[in-house]
């Protein structure tokens, strides 16, 4: 048996609800660090940088939702740290403000459990769709699942957006601690029961150790090749992650509540993105995977270059259109390239989808780290050299729209279009595969 169409949208519910909670600590509480706290962007930088990297134990994550015992224990475990981390985050902001070392401390610890609360909920929840969802659903049910997702950080950014201001430490705390409980017991009822009666595989004579399994996985040429596209792809897709609230706020005067709705209409733009290309890829047969990967990584550049220029016009005007448009962009993007990732990580040799899916998880997680911490630090590095902040913003903006081009011409050239019918076979689906380079 395996996952019914209720049972993978209420798994999208869980995704939603981590969503939720993740987009307040990138995107609130980073705009209230380098605005009203005034310090150098780098430093919520760093902490998000180390809520990535922490993320490198998804393999491990990984490993041990594949030894058995069921994964929604894994996800459940996970959600709580995520909570418990986000609130703490949120208290150590007046700490911050008054003693910046202490602050700076709590903080640290804080991230560190939001990462690894995320790594163990989400890399546990993906094992779980990629192992029990059956191969011809699987790309329809990354586009629900990750749409659910985007949907949440949507709704969560608008939602938070509208009753932060006038802003408070006390009540950014109160409203964080609500999404974290309300995303925890979300979770719990949706997964309740999920695992019963899905089929099982016979059980290993004993469990796989973490360097067993990612180096089985990295012997893959396909699990290899996807994973050099996923460092290079998603590190232009997180440049712009830390830097975009606080170049909102720095050069158009937005207000908090004004930039946290910024960050819901950029991700109501990604969900947009997300349905689009995957209703046409999977519902009309519309394109294939690699032509969407191309053209939301073409079309993010785009939209990265136009928010460069409108910065140093200073058309504000044209701010929620064009961060739309890059949202639009960005889901076509990641929902193709999404896909592709559920497709392989059913593929290979043994039972080891939590394994791929951590190992490209962890990719994944340094490319994010990488990308926010760099965008971060070449802004302040840029407005440090007497740059104007509308300036340095773009710079960083169009070293971002190069990544993301150098991003579509290596997906155009690893990733393989679909094989054609043969006469008299079924109509299975085949999923995108790293074709060069083997």
């Amino acid at each position: 048996m395996t996952l019914t169409w209720l049972a993978i949208l209420r798994l999208g519910l869980v995704q939603a609800g981590l969503g939720a909670v993740v987009v307040l600590m990138t995107s609130t509480l980073n705009r209230l660090m380098v605005v009203e706290l005034a310090l150098p962007a780098v430093v919520p930088g760093l902490l998000v940088a180390l809520h990535h990297g922490v993320q490198l134990s998804r393999p491990g994550w990984g490993v041990l939702s594949d030894g058995g015992g069921g994964r929604r224990r894994w996800i459940l475990a996970g959600m709580a740290a995520l909570g418990a981390g986000a609130v703490a985050a949120a208290l150590a902001l007046p700490v911050l403000e008054r003693a910046f070392a202490p602050g700076l401390a709590l903080a640290a610890a804080a991230f560190a459990l939001v990462g690894f609360g995320t790594g163990a909920a989400g890399t546990s929840l993906l094992a779980l769709l990629a192992s029990a969802t059956a191969p011809a659903r699987r790309p329809a049910a990354a586009t629900i699942v990750w749409s659910m997702m985007i949907g949440g950080i949507a709704l969560t950014a608008a939602g938070v957006g509208q009753i932060l201001d006038p802003y408070s430490h006390g009540r950014l705390a109160a409203i964080v601690a609500a999404v974290a409980g309300g995303a925890l017991a979300l979770a719990a009822l949706a997964t309740a029961g999920i695992e019963r009666g899905l089929a099982r595989p016979p059980p290993a004579p004993r469990r796989p150790g973490l360097r067993e399994g990612v180096a089985a996985v990295w012997a893959e040429p396909r699990a290899r090749a996807f994973t050099g596209f996923i460092l290079l792809s998603m590190s232009a897709y997180f440049m712009q992650e830390l830097i975009l609230e606080p170049f909102a706020g720095l050069v158009f005067g937005l207000s908090p509540g004004a930039t946290t709705r910024l960050a819901g209409i950029q991700n109501g733009g990604v969900l947009a993105g997300m349905v689009a290309a995957g209703a046409a890829a999977t519902g009309l047969g519309l394109g294939t995977p690699r032509g969407w990967v191309v053209a939301g990584c073409t079309g993010s550049a785009a939209a990265l270059a136009a928010l460069a220029a409108i910065g140093s016009a200073g058309a504000g005007g044209l701010l929620l259109p064009v961060v739309a448009t890059l949202g639009l962009f960005n889901g076509m993007y990641a929902v193709a390239a999404v896909g592709a990732m559920m497709a392989l990580a059913g593929e290979g040799r043994g039972r080891r989808e939590g394994a791929r899916v951590g190992l490209w998880g962890a990719g994944q997680a340094l490319a994010a780290g990488f990308g926010g911490l760099a965008g971060a630090a070449l802004a302040d590095l840029l407005r440090r050299a007497a740059l104007a902040d509308a300036t340095a913003f773009g710079a960083v903006f169009a070293i971002e729209a190069v990544l993301f081009l150098a991003a579509a011409a290596m997906a155009a050239r690893i990733i393989a279009p679909p094989a054609p019918a043969v006469a008299g076979a079924g109509a299975g689906a085949r999923g995108p595969a790293p074709g060069a380079g083997r």
